[in-house]
């Protein structure tokens, strides 16, 4: 589309959290212990999973593959939060706006495949315990995995190849402290019907399937234990195993709703919500699979004490 006698825009200005100074600065402070503890908690939990062959399984490959996208979907977003936060000039290009755009669609795209991927697994290791092995084979599992992350990129590319052909002539101010596509429509002089067509289909099409996958999965897991586990520690055992991935599911899925489909999205709580979808739940994941699950506070226990021994032998 032509720009007629409008001026090209070049870099958009984010908001932020605040515009007070103190409180910028006690919000730096927050998000960059936030950001250590992810990096850490992923990091660590990856190293686990790689040192310790008894977490060479199905269940904890699919965790490795979380950590990774956990790490992906943070790093999006926080270190550009936390430049702003320091900084007068809270700016981005429009370029980088939209090579954030790309990186956190694809992020969330893939974790809701993965997710999904996750309670599949869940339902052969319960609802079919014999044949486990035979159904999660190594190659599906890499299929799956790998398949998420495609899907997720895939997904993130149809919509960010469109956007990229938008005039962004109109205010320069984004009420977010991160790039979001639906942020972006409203500062273009482009018809970005199209892109919107696009992104609501996308994202109805991925988030509900992977939804219902899940609430499938959950469904015929919740009766099989219900009525072919009689004993009462048997079903604690089993709604154990599934605990921590129910958890993530509801807390990665609760807070993109809230986000993104309830009158909270453009308001200061909407803030909120995305906060917690994008920051607080790539840093919860990697505590909420280890703190209820004893065979990763084993294996954190030996494999931190090898090295430690390791350290403690070496003249």
């Amino acid at each position: 589309m032509a720009l007629g006698n409008h001026s090209a825009v070049t870099e958009f200005i984010l908001l932020g959290l605040s515009a007070d100074p103190h409180i910028q600065a006690l919000l730096f402070v927050l998000f960059l212990v936030i950001y250590l503890q992810t990096l850490l908690g992923n990091l660590t939990l990856l190293l686990v999973i790689r040192a310790d062959s008894r977490l060479h399984t199905p269940m904890y490959f699919f965790l490795s593959h979380l950590s990774s996208l956990d790490l992906c979907f943070s790093s999006a977003t926080v270190p550009k939060l936390l430049e702003n936060l320091l900084s007068q000039r809270k700016t981005i290009s429009v370029q980088g706006c939209l090579a954030q755009v790309f990186f956190v669609f694809a992020s969330g795209s893939t974790e809701a495949c993965l997710l999904s991927v996750m309670a599949y697994d869940r339902y052969v290791a319960i609802c079919h315990p014999l044949f486990y092995g035979q159904k999660i084979t190594n190659e599906l599992c890499n299929g799956l995995a790998w398949g998420s992350w495609g899907l997720g990129f895939l997904d993130a590319l149809i919509n960010i190849l469109p956007a990229m052909s938008l005039d962004f002539c109109k205010d320069q101010s984004i009420p977010h402290y991160s790039c979001e596509l639906p942020s972006l429509f409203p500062l273009s002089c482009s018809d970005f019907s199209t892109n919107f067509t696009i992104l609501l289909c996308s994202s109805l099409l991925n988030g509900l399937v992977t939804c219902v996958l899940i609430v499938f999965s959950y469904t015929l897991i919740v009766s099989t234990i219900l009525l072919s586990i009689s004993s009462s520690s048997g079903r604690s055992k089993a709604f154990s195993t599934c605990f921590s991935h129910l958890t993530a599911v509801l807390m990665f899925y609760g807070s993109a709703f809230l986000r993104y489909f309830t009158p909270t999205s453009g308001l200061p709580l909407g803030l909120v919500f995305s906060v917690q979808y994008s920051v607080v739940t790539p840093l919860v994941n990697p505590l909420i699979y280890s703190l209820k699950n004893n065979e990763v506070k084993a294996a954190v226990r030996r494999t931190f004490g090898k090295y430690l021994h390791y350290s403690s032998s070496c003249p």
